[in-house]
């Protein structure tokens, strides 16, 4: 059986036996939690994480609204305000996709029975020369006749970081969950874009997932067993079909297609994303009939 490696290959794979295949992602506490006390570590495989639920609480819970994520320019003064508020939003946007699974989703200034809202609290930018060679070499084996196909990892280096907490609270303003989350990127799961951004920007959307199946379970996210397929409106807003509650609409949707040609070469991901849109009126599921003109 005939294998063959270029050289750009070969390099990443020794670069990537001698050093961590995940960036470090410290817990960072910030100061926009109502308290921290009832938190206790919930760890993932890949995440750090503290965390507190009121299961009963947040079961009984049934409308939901999300206040736009804070982004502070000292988390993280080497990211532009446009790549600061490109992740806030697609943290914004993945908790709404996120907790439609169990939540009617309303309009920021409108009442619900919980009130959801995340701060970033470190954001270590992505290396962009490393980032470009890890793409270039994935590019290139595109190109290469191999017997057997050998995934390209990134070179372990100059990979971001993403750390957030967030809480929910009821409509008396009592703590009802609360959240620590840090993640670093992977040499073998995230993909490598040629922007500082592109690390936080996909770990943004983790976290989003994350918190929001804390909330529509009641339980940690890192927890559960086994493998659960998506539901379906996930699976629209996915590849950028409209979400399931316009409220959603006002962060804009998932870049779908040509976001993954984007990714698939190495573009930066504030190229494909419109960012946030203007607000949406209700928290009325889009499957609902508009009513009829007046006439």
């Amino acid at each position: 059986m005939r294998m063959l490696s270029s050289p750009a290959q070969l390099v990443i794979l020794a670069v990537a036996g001698f050093l961590p295949a995940c960036a470090s992602a410290p817990l960072v506490q910030g100061n926009g939690l109502s308290s921290y006390e009832a938190m206790k570590s919930s760890d993932g495989w890949l995440t750090k994480s503290r965390l507190s639920v009121n299961k009963e609480k947040i079961l009984a819970a049934k409308t939901i609204r999300i206040v736009p994520t804070a982004f502070a320019p000292s988390v993280a003064p080497k990211l532009s305000s446009k790549q600061r508020e490109l992740v806030a939003n697609a943290v914004n946007r993945a908790m709404c996709v996120s907790l439609s699974d169990r939540f009617t989703v309303v309009a920021a200034d409108s009442p619900a029975d919980l009130t959801v809202q995340a701060s970033v609290t470190q954001a270590k930018e992505t290396g962009q020369v490393a980032a470009g060679i890890s793409a270039a070499a994935s590019l290139g084996m595109n190109f290469v006749d191999t017997a057997v196909p050998v995934p390209t990892p990134r070179i372990p280096i100059g990979m971001g970081s993403l750390s957030i907490e967030a809480e929910a609270i009821d409509a008396l303003g009592q703590q009802q969950a609360s959240i620590l989350w840090a993640r670093g990127a992977n040499a073998f799961f995230s993909s490598a874009r040629v922007s500082k951004v592109s690390d936080a920007y996909d770990l943004a959307d983790t976290f989003g997932e994350d918190f929001g199946q804390l909330l529509v379970k009641g339980t940690s996210p890192f927890d559960s067993s086994g493998i659960e397929l998506p539901s379906w409106h996930k699976i629209k807003s996915s590849v950028g079909l409209r979400p399931k509650y316009p409220a959603c609409e006002s962060y804009g949707r998932y870049r779908g297609l040509k976001g993954m040609i984007s990714d698939q070469l190495a573009l930066p991901p504030e190229w494909t994303d419109s960012g946030a849109q203007k607000a949406a009126p209700s928290g009325e599921p889009r499957d609902t009939a508009p009513p009829a003109p007046a006439q």
